[in-house]
């Protein structure tokens, strides 16, 4: 049974560390494993002197360098707010219910999404079915509950990706927690404010065969009015901090020297290749670039919180977005010199974000 807390694929940037700079042995590693060489070659100044770098070279190396400026931060939408919004069953089965959420104004501007969780009340299994289940299926009294984000494409057809799943006991009942943080990344990520959240909620037996359990029969969830109480709705409560206070900067400022008050920022950091003596004769562009580092620090959760959500860690100034950096390099074929374009991944710091150690990152939403 996954936990509450860890249910999010994990991905994270590559990296040396959260906060490190830029270095000149991470470049030249990274420039070796694009190429696929254990070595630097070694290359006379002769070699190049007279190299013609060919228009179809030198148009790919400028459209990947327009690509990397022109990339834009997403602003991620992650006040210290606890909302909760009702929820209410759009179709239902005896195994599978569609949960619709209506998110339109449901998180605040300029925050970001700590976590979402979804409640929903179990209700209890008459005591005629338990008995009647007892002698039929001494075995097992699960079931498993599992959640799927709903997606409807443009095109009309459906998608789903799986959200949490949980064994529920049949002779339990009240509220259940599920931690749907990855659908309302989901949604968000499609940047369709108007559209509601859709989740999938279904009962299965936990055990396959002739056998198996049919204690899933039983686990029924609290429906808009199917249960004596509005309060047995479905529940999905979105957990988030204000990143005016929480968050980082834009860009340092260059007049004002960085100190232990400085509030994260992204600060200008120009790598010269033109005074690393391995790239001589090898890195024909570009001459250096600006790569930028994340300086500063970050203001840290109060201990209310900190107790409340025990899986966040300190909150770290990381570079949470990277663009590459393409090169025009001199390789040998067959004895001649010739220019070729790569392109060397996260070389370049596009954003600065305040990051809880130990966080999960969700991943993006696959096309």
């Amino acid at each position: 049974m996954r936990s509450l807390w860890l249910c999010w694929v994990l991905w994270a940037l590559p990296l040396p560390s959260p906060r490190a700079a830029m270095t000149e042995e991470q470049i030249l590693g990274s420039l070796l494993q694009q190429l696929h060489l254990s070595e630097v070659p070694v290359l006379d100044k002769s070699d190049v002197e007279e190299l013609v770098t060919p228009a179809h070279v030198r148009a790919q190396y400028v459209a990947l360098l327009k690509r990397g400026h022109g990339a834009r931060s997403r602003g991620k939408r992650f006040s210290q707010n606890f909302r909760e919004v009702a929820g209410r069953f759009l179709v239902s089965e005896a195994s599978r219910r569609l949960l619709v959420f209506s998110m339109e104004q449901r998180l605040p501007p300029n925050s970001e999404l700590v976590q979402a969780v979804l409640r929903l009340f179990q209700e209890p299994v008459p005591e005629a079915a338990l008995r009647r289940h007892e002698l039929l299926s001494p075995r097992s009294d699960q079931a498993r509950v599992t959640i799927e984000w709903l997606h409807v494409r443009d095109d009309g057809s459906n998608r789903t990706s799986l959200i949490d799943s949980r064994l529920v006991s049949i002779q339990e009942s009240g509220w259940k927690a599920f931690d749907v943080t990855e659908a309302v990344n989901f949604w968000q990520q499609l940047s369709r404010p108007q559209e509601p959240l859709l989740l999938q909620v279904s009962v299965q037996r936990e055990h396959l065969g002739p056998l198996a359990s049919s204690a899933h029969r039983l686990v029924r969830f609290a429906s808009p009015g199917l249960s004596d109480t509005r309060q047995s709705e479905p529940q999905l409560e979105l957990h988030t901090l204000d990143l005016r206070d929480f968050g980082a900067q834009d860009n340092c400022d260059p007049e004002v020297p960085v100190t232990e008050g400085t509030r994260c920022c992204r600060q200008e950091m120009y790598i010269d290749l033109q005074g690393m003596k391995w790239a001589e004769n090898w890195v024909l562009e570009p001459p250096g670039f600006l790569a930028y580092e994340c300086v500063g620090t970050c203001q840290q959760l109060p201990e209310a919180l900190t107790f409340k959500w025990p899986f966040l860690g300190p909150r770290q100034c990381i570079a949470s977005e990277t663009t590459s950096l393409p090169m025009i390099v001199s390789i040998k074929e067959g004895g001649r010199p010739r220019p070729q374009v790569v392109s060397l991944p996260n070389m370049r710091v596009q954003k600065c974000s305040c990051v809880s150690d130990g966080a999960p990152v969700p991943r993006k939403l696959e096309p």
